[in-house]
């Protein structure tokens, strides 16, 4: 009888809507597909590195698709870094954590090990690879900044839950005459505040790869008050950075924001807001809301389609590869390529004509 395929499934960083789903993707497919086990690996690279694993079969698999979170468990390890003891055992202190992982992908039998994360989960799937494992990548973000996927798992549940908030933040807004500015996820990609912010409405939207001028947007929300509109909704993401701060280098910059001393994005742009035009200005930041619960209904078809992609490459032993969806099409592009790349918004991209046309202010002209 022939050995049965078999795939190690992990996920790494943070949680997102959708991943169970795609773990249910993986397991079912692989089942149908034929002869095959399915190994499920606890808490991201560091349970492969602690050999905590155990098999799921499709009846574990049931249910999954509508369930927030991951059933295994995510972790932040980063095998590749320079060695963090912390939380391993005496045993295990001071031991080459990309070897550890190698010895216990040999001793679960795994033929391929398929990891669902975002940027540095994809670059270390690509070092694997070069280490002699044989991997596939499953694109999972919110912040949709994952290079060679025009979509990732997670980012539509994310977009769907940030609108819901702008939305609810209108009535407020307008019943007090007040400049609601809500802070979104994305540290170096805007994608999440650019959809959130058209679909929510956004007066003004702010991303990281437009840096800013405080003056640009007080005399837009000001024209807008001057035409009788008496509330003003601003979206910012996380990274968003000023023109001055784009101008320091790193230190510098970090330098000139500790003295600010404000927690985040969302509070220096009110704090800016306020300052130059007296507007009463109110911070919303969405934080860890924006990645949690059941995925949409798109992620759930995009997780579901992706699990078994992954289980396809697996079959066929295409390995060092990324599930992607490009021009509405599923397909897989080398973990090469992917490696160490984040996907920004283009600084002409549609959307952003878009929102510019309905009148939209992104803070970087006049």
């Amino acid at each position: 009888m022939a050995k049965k395929l078999c795939i190690g499934v992990l996920t790494s960083g943070g949680d997102c809507p959708g991943l169970n789903a795609a773990i249910r993707g993986v397991v079912k497919a692989a089942w149908s597909m034929g002869e095959a086990r399915v190994i499920g690996i606890a808490d991201g690279f560091r349970g492969l590195i602690e050999g905590r694993a155990r098999e799921i079969d499709p009846e574990e698999a049931s249910g999954l698709l509508t369930r927030g979170g991951t059933i295994l468990g995510a972790s932040r390890e980063k095998p590749f870094a320079l060695r963090d003891d912390e939380g391993l055992s005496d045993s295990q202190v001071g031991l080459d954590k990309p070897e550890m992982i190698k010895a216990n992908y040999r001793s679960l039998g795994l033929d391929c090990l398929v990891t669902l994360g975002g940027n540095g989960t994809n670059t270390t799937a690509a070092r694997l690879q070069r280490e002699g494992l044989d991997v596939i990548g499953l694109p999972k973000t919110i912040d949709n900044d994952i290079w060679g996927t025009d979509l990732s798992f997670g980012f539509h549940s994310a977009v769907d839950i940030a609108t819901e908030a702008i939305d609810r933040l209108h009535s407020t807004a307008l019943s007090h005459n007040r400049v609601m500015v809500i802070e979104l996820m994305g540290h170096k990609a805007g994608w999440l505040t650019l959809y959130a912010g058209i679909a929510g409405g956004g007066d003004v939207i702010i991303i990281p790869e437009l840096p800013y001028d405080p003056v640009a947007i007080a005399r837009h929300l000001e024209r807008r008050a001057s035409e009788g509109k008496r509330f003003s909704i601003v979206a910012v993401a996380e990274g968003a950075i000023s023109k001055a701060e784009h101008k320091m280098d790193k230190k510098e910059r970090k330098a000139a924001r500790a003295e600010m001393a404000y927690p985040s994005a969302g509070y220096r742009v009110a704090a800016e807001i306020a300052d130059a035009t007296g507007m009463e200005t109110r911070v919303t930041v969405l934080g860890y809301l924006q990645r949690g619960g059941v995925p949409s209904a798109l992620d759930r078809v995009l997780s579901t389609s992706f699990g078994m992609a992954a289980a396809e490459l697996a079959f066929s032993r295409s390995f060092g590869r990324m599930v992607a969806w490009r021009g509405n099409e599923i397909d897989s592009v080398s973990l090469e390529k992917v490696a160490g790349k984040t996907k920004r918004v283009p600084a002409d991209h549609k959307f952003i004509e878009v929102a510019r046309h309905m009148g939209t202010c992104f803070g970087d002209e006049d």
